[in-house]
């Protein structure tokens, strides 16, 4: 089995030739409501979580901000890329030595890499789970995570059906503004 400092180094790399990937996910909020939906992440910095049908919210990066878009109310969320849990992943050219650390999963087919910032803890964590797969990007697919907000809402996400470094166009990364009637972000 790998050092822990190896591991990080490995999980760095993996994230780093990762260009993009698309993966089916479950996302269970901490009352253990469970949403479905595809993820589509593009480096640098592009992610979208396009939930089910009938499931009117929407979250995605566009490469500088990630925003949260609830349609139902009309609401909108900002905050910069790297002010959140997941600008591990979107980032991979960051030093991850300074925030992030293996934690011990007694599997040795599994790598699990703990985040936070700590000069920003209002941030929130993030618990980032590999397994060991020869066939994935530098040897370790991502099978989910799970985030810690600053208030301690806990939100899991496992994922599924990984594709890597698939052409995915940058309009995959626009949303309608749920607070204006017409236009695009």
């Amino acid at each position: 089995m790998a050092a822990p400092s190896a591991d990080l180094t490995l999980v760095q790399k993996h994230l780093q030739a990762v260009k993009s990937m698309t993966a089916d996910f479950a996302q269970a909020d901490r009352a253990g409501k469970v949403l479905t939906g595809t993820l589509t992440l593009k480096q640098p910095g592009k992610i979208r979580f396009q939930y089910e049908k009938g499931v009117p919210i929407l979250i995605v990066a566009d490469g500088k901000s990630l925003w949260f878009l609830d349609y139902s109310v009309g609401q909108k969320q900002r905050w910069p890329i790297g002010g959140s849990p997941l600008g591990i992943l979107l980032d991979p050219s960051r030093d991850m030595s300074a925030i992030a650390t293996v934690v011990p999963t007694g599997n040795p087919e599994l790598v699990s890499v703990d985040a936070a910032d700590p000069k920003h803890p209002e941030y929130g964590r993030i618990n980032l789970v590999f397994k060991r797969n020869a066939a994935a990007p530098n040897g370790l697919m991502l099978q989910g995570w799970v985030t810690l907000d600053s208030q301690n809402n806990r939100t899991t996400v496992k994922l599924s059906n990984q594709k890597f470094n698939g052409a995915i166009a940058d309009n995959a990364f626009r949303f309608n503004d749920p607070t204006r009637n017409t236009g695009k972000k």
